[in-house]
């Protein structure tokens, strides 16, 4: 069955325009999810709307309210929502184009894919598509779905474009609050050295297939077992070593040949006095070095 588009309308820039339709990227269809049941019956269990005071309630009784002070409401009505609606666009218009580096991935929300629609757009989506590809450049545009305007960079990607909706100013929360407190000084030369270093030992191409979630692959595999009647099987917690120091840490990982996604981690090593771990940065970067060259230091192949 062909995907069903979310959104169909025209991409235009300037006076050039193409009929486009617009897909979801990402699907949650393969989460695992779980129904609320009654312990006994094993029913499934229906919510239902609950007045605390006139009790169980029809959901045709229901209002939509904004909170403005605490337990202080205004009653919005259809007509009021109708009045602020922007009117329904079809039209993908690019207002402007910025570098592919520039928008803050903080913003950034929900991906679709942009394709062309019909065989008679397909030039022009190309022409457009490869402008944008050769130019490094996003374009900005604004896109009404579900009654409601959301900017979007769009940009190319393999045959087609890639579409991600942008978050509001408002939504997102300024990081003073979180990093005010934290000391700006920087680390000693000797300790960014080393952790330097430990960065080169794990840089590898990035594929996500290499990080699927392990705890997605467990609950589907403890059910199964109980689908076969036998006691679920539970993903124990990787073990891990204790953290003497910063220093002692990073040398014992530059040290560690054992991938990070092994569940059982290296024993840390002996703990060592304090005037062992005041190394010369002279010293500490020939120990890493002679760590790192040892045939069982390399991962293999």
């Amino acid at each position: 069955m062909a995907p069903r588009a979310s959104w169909k309308g025209h991409l235009k820039l300037s006076l050039v325009s193409c009929p486009v339709k617009l897909f979801p990227a990402t699907s949650a269809s393969e989460r695992i999810s779980f129904n609320q049941l009654h312990k006994d019956t094993h029913n499934r269990i229906n919510m239902k709307p609950v007045d605390p005071e006139l009790g169980l309630v029809e959901r045709s009784d229901l209002v939509r309210g904004y909170e403005y002070e605490d337990k202080q409401y205004i009653i919005i009505e259809d007509s009021d929502l109708e009045a602020v609606r922007i009117e329904s666009s079809h039209t993908l218009n690019i207002e402007a184009f910025v570098d592919e580096g520039e928008v803050d991935v903080i913003y950034q929300d929900a991906p679709y894919y942009l394709a062309p629609d019909g065989a008679m757009a397909e030039e022009t989506f190309a022409v457009l598509r490869e402008a944008m590809r050769s130019s490094g450049k996003l374009a900005i545009a604004r896109l009404v779905m579900t009654s409601r305007e959301r900017v979007v960079t769009i940009g190319a990607r393999e045959n087609g474009m890639f579409v991600c909706a942008l978050r509001n100013p408002s939504e997102v929360r300024g990081t003073a609050e979180y990093f005010g407190n934290i000391p700006a000084g920087k680390p000693e030369a000797e300790m960014l050295e080393l952790a330097q270093k430990l960065i080169e030992q794990k840089v590898k191409p990035f594929n996500p297939k290499d990080y699927e979630d392990r705890y997605e692959q467990a609950l589907m595999a403890m059910i199964k077992e109980k689908l076969k009647g036998h006691k679920p099987i539970i993903a124990a917690a990787p073990e891990r070593g204790n953290v003497i120091n910063l220093m002692d840490a990073l040398k014992a990982s530059l040290g560690d040949a054992k991938p990070a996604a092994k569940s059982k981690a290296k024993p840390a090593t002996p703990p060592v006095k304090e005037s062992a771990a005041k190394v010369s940065l002279k010293a500490a970067v020939a120990a890493s070095k002679a760590v790192a060259a040892k045939p069982g230091s390399k991962k293999k192949a």
